[in-house]
């Protein structure tokens, strides 16, 4: 069952200027998507634009069904409704997502609170859990700490730990390892692989590094100038790439194999 319908997205400037163009694809329940390209392909605008949240002046046409949820013009409150239920997303940076002035549980408790209503030590312990689940020590110290107070990884890690406490259907992963080093990023996609496939979630996975995507998504994307240049099952395009700017990504990525474990096929 297809969870995300993608169909004629195209996401322009307050100048004119198209930035993403004509682009469709889908996403079943379950099944893992990368989408790839250089910095300024337009792969980032696309997630933005799937969960209306795309910079002010910026405008979306076209059409992106979210678990039956038209998303392009539609009003806050509906957007509202689907964000952390049917979608939720992880950041590249979670000092951006997360907020510097509030303790760490309590911004993990506020969507939990507002999806199902726990209050007082049954909230606490569902951050707890929340916590736990993405491995991070010392839970409870965690949730009274303020982002500034804890690593980088541990940031992440909490950020994913929101992103997921409500079980949304699709996680929207933007660049979640970039600001990582290698050791970090290599924890981390092991734990957002593993997540997903317990929990039987969808991915969009953004990155420029064909590396990373092939470890945790089982089709690709690839994106150049705001369009889609091919897309196929990872080992396909791994294996195979037809277009020119694909088999410089490959090329790129078989660079890395040694150190992220490029795995074809799946």
């Amino acid at each position: 069952m297809t969870l995300l319908d993608v169909r004629g997205l195209t996401v322009r400037a307050p100048d004119g200027r198209t930035l993403v163009d004509d682009l469709s694809f889908a996403v079943a329940g379950g099944e893992r998507l990368g989408l790839i390209g250089e910095s300024g392909s337009g792969k980032s605008l696309t997630t933005l634009a799937v969960l209306g949240l795309l910079p002010g002046g910026m405008t979306s046409s076209g059409s992106v069904e979210l678990a039956g949820t038209q998303t392009v013009g539609a009003g806050e409150k509906r957007l509202t409704a689907v964000r952390g239920r049917d979608a939720a997303v992880v950041f590249q940076e979670p000092l951006t997502a997360l907020d510097p002035l509030m303790r760490l549980g309590r911004q993990i408790a506020e969507p939990i609170a507002r999806r199902t209503g726990l209050k007082g030590k049954q909230l606490r312990g569902a951050v707890r859990d929340a916590l736990e689940q993405v491995r991070l020590p010392e839970p409870d110290r965690i949730a009274r700490a303020f982002a500034h107070e804890i690593s980088g990884g541990q940031r992440q890690r909490v950020a994913l730990a929101m992103a997921l406490a409500c079980e949304p259907k699709l996680l929207i992963a933007d660049e979640p390892t970039t600001a990582l080093d290698v050791s970090v990023q290599a924890e981390m996609l092991e734990l957002i692989d593993g997540l997903v496939r317990e929990r039987e979630m969808a991915v969009l996975f953004v990155s420029h590094d064909l590396a990373v995507v092939a470890r945790v998504t089982d089709r690709v994307l690839v994106m150049k100038d705001g369009r889609a240049v091919e897309q196929g099952a990872v080992h396909d395009i791994v294996r195979a790439p037809r277009e020119e700017y694909t088999r410089a990504l490959v090329a790129s990525a078989r660079k890395l194999e040694s150190a992220l474990d490029l795995r074809s096929p799946r």
